[in-house]
């Protein structure tokens, strides 16, 4: 009797393993790890070297850099980056130097200095697990490619999985350079305990301001930009 019963229930079993197994088969394929993907972001190579802003009505760009720039001739039509139809308000002066920090860039290749970063520069302390971070990212990526020329902008990524940062850039579209502070090495220089932190670095190297009110968006940059390093960028 047994043994009829077992022959009876043995089809039942060999069925459902079969539903189950071809239930995996139509499973989509797991995410490669962060590792084996391409990077989102750019690399780091061009941080040292100061933005350059175009020339209005010359179709050029000249430097950036600060003591660079000469006044425009009157009646000539053209203008230097550092003129005030360009550049808004002149940026408060003093200031602080960066950290001396160096630290790892995210796509890999020669450490970055924290202070040989070249300014004006808007650099932006985030993590893939802070919720004000993830939705501000979007934002300081749009400055970048609204700024491109009068300012770069870079991210550091605080504490943070190499998978978590990876999947944000992809998922939310960030492409500037991402330095790597793994240790909240930044944070604890600038005594600050909290993220995101934003900070607005002058063409001389000088720290401006922290901001550290929360998510920033598109006008809440501009208007920063603008108080603190005197560019006019589109908001």
């Amino acid at each position: 009797m047994n043994r009829r019963l077992a022959l009876a229930v043995l089809p039942l079993l060999l069925a459902v393993t079969g539903c189950t197994s071809g239930a995996a088969d139509d499973e989509p394929a797991p995410r490669p790890a962060a590792a084996e993907r391409p990077s989102p972001f750019r690399d780091c190579a061009t941080l040292s070297t100061a933005p350059t802003a175009a020339s209005p009505g010359t179709g050029t760009t000249t430097s950036a850099s600060p003591g660079s720039a000469t006044p425009a001739s009157p009646g000539s039509g053209t203008a230097t980056p550092a003129s005030t139809g360009t550049s808004g308000p002149t940026p408060p002066a003093g200031g602080s130097a960066l950290p001396e920090l160096t630290l790892s860039c995210f796509t890999g290749g020669a450490p970055v200095v924290l202070r040989e970063v070249a300014g004006p520069a808007v650099i932006n302390v985030w993590a893939s697990w802070c919720p004000p971070c993830r939705k501000e990212l979007p934002a300081f990526q749009r400055l970048s490619e609204r700024a491109a020329g009068q300012l770069q902008v870079v991210g550091v990524n605080s504490r943070d999985s190499r998978g978590g940062a990876q999947s944000i850039g992809e998922d939310f579209g960030v492409r500037f350079p991402i330095l790597v502070d793994q240790g909240e090495a930044l944070q604890r220089e600038l005594k600050r305990n909290a993220i995101p932190l934003t900070l607005f670095v002058d063409a001389d190297g000088q720290v401006q301001h922290i901001d550290a009110t929360g998510a920033l968006d598109d006008a809440q940059l501009a208007k920063l930009v603008r108080q603190h390093l005197g560019l006019v960028v589109p908001a």
